[in-house]
């Protein structure tokens, strides 16, 4: 039992990349969790790791008991699974990360419910604007698109397209555009989300494919796509927004969808998850849960 509980130690350590966040997430003091590292390199008889007040970072003995370790202590979550009689019954920590707007909008609300249904889940959510490639403690990313990491399994959860849209006090004092290059004449609300181009809105052909790019303009911009959804509603101009996030507006009347001829580019959401040989049952559940939840919750367009 003392190694099954170093080698969780030391994995909570490698994760957390420092003494100082190790200890509070342990509830220890840090020279506490010092003195159970160097206890730890002196029963095996290797330094680990070398650390500053900063950083830790791991020396190839530490990266070969991190990766073996992490191996044995699956296998065990996989054996003590297996044992289980209620196959309903899910435990375990849960650590999640997905964008902002997605995440708060649709993610959190599953989580909660799953959570209720399965209390025995230790669940983490984190959101970021730009969710970046996902690292160790991670469990489970929400991202737009598929990876291009082969080690990653991506399974898709929601359909989703782009949709150009406008208030109905825009159109009223503005004709609609018919084509793309049209909206070099209308004020573009201008979402500066990221570090590509986005003052190019692509769009496709619904009857011949044909994609077009098109340049756009704007005196209005923000880098948070709800403040840029409330300048549409307000009537400042046209936006274009992924369709789970405008799909109750568009029903309600308070956005009218433009351009009937063209669609926006997809914009998927996947589930991104590490690809190994056991793939814990409260992640496969999770996983299952999200793609049925969403499918009620999302209003996908092909």
């Amino acid at each position: 039992m003392a190694s099954l509980d170093d080698l969780a130690f030391f994995r909570q350590l490698a994760r957390a990349g420092n003494l100082t966040a190790t200890a509070r997430e342990l509830g220890l003091s840090v020279s506490a969790v010092s003195k159970r590292l160097k206890q730890l390199e002196t029963r095996l008889g290797v330094e680990l790791a070398t650390r500053t007040t900063r950083r830790l970072t791991l020396t190839a003995e530490g990266e070969r008991y991190l990766t073996r370790g992490s191996e044995l202590l699956e296998e065990l979550a996989e054996l003590e699974e297996g044992l289980g009689e209620d196959s309903e019954a899910l435990a375990g920590p849960l650590r999640i990360n997905a964008t902002f707007g997605f995440g708060r909008r649709h993610i959190a609300p599953l989580l909660s419910e799953f959570c209720r249904q399965h209390p025995a889940i230790e669940a983490s959510l984190e959101l970021s604007n730009f969710p970046e490639p996902l690292v160790d403690g991670v469990d489970l990313g929400i991202r737009v698109g598929q990876p291009p990491d082969s080690r990653l399994v991506a399974r898709r959860l929601v359909v989703n397209r782009r949709v150009l849209c406008a208030a109905p006090d825009y159109l009223e004092r503005y004709s609609a555009p018919v084509v793309p290059q049209e909206l070099a004449r209308h004020a573009c609300l201008v979402l500066r989300e990221n570090d590509s181009d986005y003052t190019q809105w692509r769009f496709v052909n619904a009857d011949t494919q044909e994609e077009v790019s098109v340049k756009i303009s704007g005196h209005l911009a923000s880098n948070d796509g709800e403040v840029i959804k409330q300048l549409a509603l307000d009537g400042h101009g046209l936006m274009l927004r992924s369709s789970w996030d405008v799909q109750e507006e568009l029903a309600e009347g308070r956005l009218q969808a433009l351009l009937p001829g063209w669609r926006g580019v997809r914009a998927d959401f996947f589930a991104v998850y590490p690809q190994r040989r056991h793939i814990p049952a409260r992640l496969r559940g999770f996983v299952d849960f999200l793609v049925a939840g969403l499918d009620e919750r999302v209003h996908t367009v092909s």
